[in-house]
């Protein structure tokens, strides 16, 4: 009889000194993460952490389990291959908005394409920190970097709206000072049967600091975030008197116990429709800006059908093994 190790987050802390800025939100999500793992209920020799390059990439050296500091943008690909060489893995993408959305924008997309059973975790700080604070494929139109002195002139990527696009099946999104909602949020994608993305609101306090103010800070979130939890009436507000109504095509907010409108008539979440289209128009709304699981579709994985393929394949065949072919 084997014995059941209980863990603690301190068990998934590595001996490695932490080397973020003071104040930045990477140090809310590895603390999150590590109090969701024991909550997995998996060996820690199970899990394994693959980054790219970028602040967030230092994430492996912090974590006391198998982890993978790969190259600038291949961190979906290097971890494609973990998956399906050992599907018993639970495997973990670390990565932000410049590593998986510029030089690895086309590993990004197909792994959410295909469908493999991993945990994508992208940091959303919409600038490059770890060089210095150029523009990334997150940033604002107008925004002041290092290299848009000027201000940005290109469209930024909504990375909801790019991954529902991409076919994903699973998309939520969390504010990087929510450790609570995080760790809830990272418990369900990895319970998710196959490719499932959180997006993490993450602060740069020295090259974008506040990017995220009008939605997260304390004293305006409540009126201005929307956290979404399927089966619930979409509520929000201070006093839980706000809701979203769909008016004709697009979503509208609405004040329960004003101009007739009841608790009845605010919009019930469904995250488990395999129509995308509310879905779409929840990622793309920006007050509320919606927050939590939005979507999460169960198919079959790209493992599993690969695995169907293989025993079809080996069924029909007349070549059983080696000695079939020599013979």
């Amino acid at each position: 009889m084997t014995t059941k190790i209980k863990y603690t987050f301190k068990d998934f802390q590595s001996d490695q000194e932490v080397r973020w800025c003071p104040g930045c939100d990477d140090y809310v999500i590895l603390r999150s993460l590590q109090k969701a793992l024991p909550l997995m209920n998996r060996p820690k020799e199970k899990f394994v952490f693959v980054s790219g390059i970028g602040c967030s990439s230092r994430f492996p050296y912090y974590m006391d389990n198998y982890g993978i500091h790969g190259i600038h943008g291949r961190a979906a690909a290097i971890a494609t291959g973990v998956r399906l060489a050992n599907p018993d893995l639970s495997v973990f993408v670390i990565t932000g908005d410049g590593d998986s959305l510029a030089i690895g924008g086309n590993h990004f997309i197909h792994a959410l394409r295909r469908d493999i059973n991993l945990n994508i975790i992208l940091f959303n700080n919409e600038i490059y920190g770890l060089t210095k604070g150029q523009f990334s494929p997150t940033s604002k139109i107008g925004q002041k970097t290092k290299t848009s002195p000027y201000g940005n002139t290109q469209p930024p990527f909504n990375p909801g709206e790019l991954a529902i696009g991409a076919d994903a099946r699973f998309f939520a999104r969390v504010a990087g000072n929510d450790a609570k909602g995080q760790t809830e949020i990272y418990v369900q994608a990895h319970a998710f049967k196959g490719t499932a993305l959180v997006e993490v609101l993450q602060n740069c306090v020295i090259f974008n600091d506040g990017a995220y103010k009008f939605w997260t800070d304390k004293n305006v979130r409540d009126e201005h975030t929307l956290f979404v939890e399927h089966g619930k009436p979409m509520i929000f507000g201070k006093n839980r008197d706000k809701g979203l109504i769909l008016d004709g095509l697009q979503l509208k907010t609405v004040t329960i116990g004003q101009n007739g409108i009841t608790e009845d008539d605010i919009l019930v979440h469904d995250a488990h429709n395999p129509d995308p289209v509310l879905h779409m128009m929840l990622v793309r709304l920006k007050n509320p800006l919606v927050l939590g699981v939005i979507r999460a579709v169960e198919e079959k994985t790209l493992e599993e059908r690969e695995i169907e393929l293989t025993e079809q394949v080996k069924a029909r065949s007349r070549i059983k093994s080696f000695d079939d072919i020599v013979s």
